[in-house]
């Protein structure tokens, strides 16, 4: 019998009927790699079931403390019930993408059985008619509750779950099996209050170890060495959200990503993604007549998992705030704006303690926050705040060799996350056997048109690389029939292509300060796009 940490245990009390907070994962196989070239529903049973078997946290249930007293326990009978967690739904013909991204949007809206093991895998066939897949290939879409584990940590599941070969390597060595007693009501009474009884005294140790890193930041802060987030500008995304979701995802390559990386000294994959971000949040409100004049703001999950916590399931991570910098049009500055803002924000999370944060969660009490976040969402108190985030942006890291699953090839990997009130835009970053892609999570009432969004995002992966690598490298790259396609799709957009701006060999600091002094010059169009994976 385990306890939930304080983190943990949040994501419960913060969930709502109208946001379950579970993340999920959406993987792509084609079965033909497979012995025999097809792959039956029984064989993913028998093979999910015994590996997960040897993954404790996918056979725990929750036993909750009564009133509420302290955090619920993962206790486990050693047993589950693959059938009711492995489903098996296949869409209509023609089976495209548009189809499996309602599916699965469909699939994420539901809440999790909080009487099972907190997980459920979707096996979805028919994608027969989805652009660059072959006919015939399956996905499987797999729910946990982010009670039970984070991005980092299902990842490691993830692993569990695939070969390295289409061969299917079975594990016959025996392995333990976790079986708790369930403790009595008198007992996790009992239990409550001496937790409760030691509360004082771990703040304490606590506050002792954390105050002189938020004293020093703060002074920092003061002395302008760091810079904390200005006032967070209000979007469509911070309403309340309804209990319907949508799903889209942009797919790109990993070699275009770090070419664009490349161009400014100093910058991270992640600070990528995150201006492609700014860049589409930008071009999609600029359409709605809805873009603010300050920045936006994301939430970025940061992995704080210890060498010792590696293989753990659960939450070990903390966050910090990060500007978008959708308030800067040319995508070269934008770049360089993230970059210098994300350096800040890291070093202000490091003179915190960025552990620090989630040591404090501990402390959450469990009844006053669940009620808190049932009376926030049926009084609408999303409008009645200022919003903190306008979406999240989170980076989960994949292997850059092939998996297979039940001798499949494992071709994409995707993500969903959850959406709530005040942020209802969630962002997954993910890279997989050379393909970069970020997939995108929001309620149906605040973004109506996710395939729109997702284009915003293509125009700004492509004036971004145009704008850093060139846009000559970025035409070679776009057969001319995906480019008449997209143009006869929208009208083209103009953009500024500096690609020299982007190569100095300068600070980050300096190279924004040079850019923004150049004056303008006329914009040109995009002699071509690069092509879209997704149709």
């Amino acid at each position: 019998m385990r306890q939930l940490s304080g983190l943990d245990a949040s994501f419960l009390y913060l969930e709502t009927a109208n946001a379950p907070m579970h993340i999920s994962s959406l993987a792509i196989y084609d079965q033909s790699t497979a012995p025999g070239g097809k792959v039956r529903f029984k064989d993913i049973i028998e093979n999910t079931t015994n590996r997960i078997k040897r993954l404790p946290i996918l056979s725990r249930h929750l036993l909750t403390v009564p009133l509420g007293l302290d955090h619920p326990y993962w206790v486990s009978d050693g047993s589950f019930d693959p059938e009711f967690h492995i489903r098996h739904i296949a869409l209509p013909a023609p089976g495209d993408w548009r189809q499996l991204c309602i599916q699965v949007a469909r699939v994420h809206a539901r809440p999790l059985d909080r009487g099972r093991p907190l997980w459920e895998m979707y096996v979805i066939e028919g994608l027969d008619n989805v652009a660059g897949y072959p006919p015939g290939c399956f996905a499987l879409f797999t729910k946990m509750h982010h009670a039970a584990v984070d991005g980092a940590s299902g990842m490691e599941i993830t692993a569990a779950l695939h070969d390295l070969s289409p061969e299917v390597h079975a594990d016959a060595a025996p392995y333990p099996v976790e079986i708790t007693r369930n403790p009595s009501t008198l007992e996790l009474v009992v239990r409550s209050q001496l937790n409760n009884l030691r509360q004082p005294f771990r703040i304490i140790s606590l506050a002792r170890n954390t105050v002189p890193g938020f004293a020093k930041a703060y002074a920092r802060l003061r002395k302008g060495e760091l810079h904390g987030i200005p006032d967070v500008p209000r979007t469509r995304f911070n309403d309340k959200v309804s209990a319907h979701r949508v799903f889209d995802a942009a797919r790109f390559q990993l070699n275009d990503i770090k070419a664009i990386k490349n161009a400014v000294p100093g910058a991270t994959v992640n600070d990528v993604a995150i201006t492609l971000c700014g860049g589409g949040l930008r071009h999609y409100l600029q359409a709605k007549g809805e873009l603010p004049d300050a920045s936006l703001v994301a939430m970025a999950p940061i992995n704080v998992r210890d060498s010792a916590e590696k293989g753990t399931a659960g939450n070990v991570v903390s966050a910090m705030a990060v500007l978008l910098r959708s308030d800067i049009e040319d995508p070269a500055q934008r770049l360089a704006a993230v970059h210098e803002h994300a350096q800040d924000a890291k070093e202000l999370a490091n003179a915190i303690g960025a552990k620090s944060m989630t040591d404090y969660t501990q402390f959450i009490p469990s009844t006053l926050t669940a009620q808190a976040a049932r009376l926030a969402s049926r009084w609408n108190l999303a409008n009645q705040i200022k919003p903190i985030y306008n979406c999240v942006i989170t980076n989960v890291p994949g292997p850059q060799v092939p998996l297979y699953n039940t001798g499949a090839k494992m071709l994409s990997n995707l993500g969903t996350g959850p959406v709530l009130d005040s942020v209802g835009l969630f962002h997954v970053i993910s890279s997989y056997c050379g393909e970069f892609t970020i997939s995108i999570t929001s309620c149906r009432e605040l973004m109506p048109d996710p395939d729109f969004y997702r284009k915003c995002l293509q125009d700004s992966f492509d004036e971004l690389l145009a704008a850093t690598v060139g846009s000559k490298n970025a035409a070679r790259k776009t057969p001319a029939k995906a480019t008449a396609k997209r143009a006869k799709a929208r009208p083209a957009r103009k953009t500024s292509t500096k690609p020299g701006a982007a190569r100095k060999k300068t600070p980050a600091k300096k190279a924004r300060a040079k850019m923004t002094a150049r004056p303008k010059t006329p914009a040109k169009k995009k002699a071509a796009s690069p092509k879209r994976k997704v149709s």
